[in-house]
């Protein structure tokens, strides 16, 4: 049993490998149904308080850029460092950092842009830095990519994490929080995926990865006693997003005529999580230092196929083009993130509900993404030593154009269209 101080008040907490059951002396509750399902009140782990400087790896991106812009908006200090890579539409990246430097000025925010897996590159980031809370997401997503090149999903997912480790255990390190992936569950035939569920069958190497981190994170809690939180995404979506994701290609193939397959009758039902939600999570996460945990970060409130696309039309003011496809063998009727540690140990409660999100969602398409343009400008960037840098021009790089099976798999990732 350990006893973690933060804000001076004690919460013990059993701290387990990867996979086992986690207790706490915060456990009390009481349940109340919402439009986001069945909420359990409990009391939570109180914050540690006070202003940090965070390193938030993957700052330009679809998360990263969320949760540096809600610390900087309550007052905390961000280093972002992002390689701003191609994996999807350059131009959303440079476009998330230049809102966040628009902002706020280099006393408040400064980018470093470079591979969090090059030793030299990150090392010189620690040293000028220091920073001793740590929000690591930066990786490389997406399954049938991993299938295809997996040297470098190695390299982005588990060596970056690995080198991030050891800088935070000789630099000093308050907390370590880093993204895992509901990937991890695999081919599960469970319609709830626990923390406390076998993860130990991945079906892709971007899985591997993820649960290797898991696992080299415990390590080093084991080790040296870091405070580590790991947190498994579910099918997150909302302004800002990636563009392979299934919210995002339904709200952009719809709003432009195109047609999408669906698989079934459209009774199969995922778990999607509102960006808002997913930060929340976060930053709970980040003042909450707890020992080793692993925490599913969902919404907990399946929605089927058939209301999914039913929704978009209605957010689009358009009318999908559907090609009904058989069922794919293997898929599960539903599927749902069991949040109740999240709920117990962060007093975490995703309130926002998936119609309102997919709002949102199409609400930003139209304001924003269908304004990007190829000149659109890298915002200041800082280089190791230094707070500023050049000014350079975006890549030019065209959103994706990739065809699209509305099939949505056994786990929260299944978001992901290729």
């Amino acid at each position: 049993m350990n006893t973690v101080e933060t804000s001076g008040l004690p919460v013990a907490v059993t701290v387990s490998p990867p996979g086992s059951p986690v207790t706490s002396s915060a456990e009390s509750s009481d349940e109340e149904a919402t439009d986001c399902g069945t909420q359990t009140n409990f009391t939570a782990a109180p914050p540690a308080v006070g202003k940090k400087t965070v390193l938030v790896t993957g700052g330009a991106g679809f998360i990263g850029s969320h949760v540096a812009e809600h610390l900087l908006n309550r007052g905390d200090d961000v280093i972002i460092v992002d390689e701003v890579n191609d994996y999807y539409d350059v131009r959303i990246k440079r476009r998330n950092l230049a809102l966040l430097q628009n902002q706020w000025g280099p006393n408040r925010l400064r980018v470093y842009e470079g591979d969090c897996g090059d030793d030299k590159f990150i090392t010189e980031v620690f040293e000028t830095e220091k920073p001793r809370w740590v929000v690591h997401l930066a990786a490389r997503a997406g399954v049938r990519p991993s299938i295809q090149d997996p040297f470098i999903y190695i390299h982005s997912n588990v060596e970056a994490t690995t080198r991030l480790l050891e800088l935070a255990r000789t630099h000093g390190n308050e907390n370590f929080v880093f993204a895992s992936s509901s990937s991890v569950y695999g081919g599960s035939k469970n319609s709830l995926f626990s923390e406390t569920d076998v993860v130990d069958f991945p079906v892709s190497p971007y899985a591997a990865t993820k649960k290797a981190c898991e696992l080299i994170a415990y390590t080093y809690h084991h080790l040296y006693n870091l405070n580590i939180a790991g947190l498994r995404f579910f099918t997150v979506y909302g302004p800002r997003g990636r563009p392979d994701m299934a919210p995002f290609k339904f709200v952009d193939r719809v709003s432009r005529g195109v047609e999408i397959q669906r698989f079934g009758d459209g009774s199969s039902s995922r778990d999607y999580t509102y960006i808002d939600d997913i930060v929340e999570g976060v930053v709970r996460s980040l003042d909450r230092p707890l020992g080793y945990q692993i925490y599913n970060l969902g919404n907990g409130n399946p929605v089927s196929l058939r209301d999914f696309i039913s929704i978009v039309e209605e957010s689009t003011g358009r009318d999908a083009i559907v090609k009904v496809m058989p069922d794919q063998p293997g898929d599960v009727p539903r599927t749902a993130a069991d949040i109740s540690k999240a709920r117990t140990l962060l007093g975490y409660q995703p309130k926002v509900p998936f119609r309102e999100g997919i709002q949102r969602l199409a609400e930003w398409y139209r304001a924003d993404y269908a304004t990007l343009d190829d000149n659109d400008e890298e915002p200041e960037k800082a280089r190791p030593g230094s707070a500023t840098g050049a000014d350079q021009k975006s890549s030019g790089m065209k959103a994706s154009v990739s065809s699209v099976n509305i099939a949505l798999g056994a786990h929260g990732e299944a978001g992901v269209i290729n």
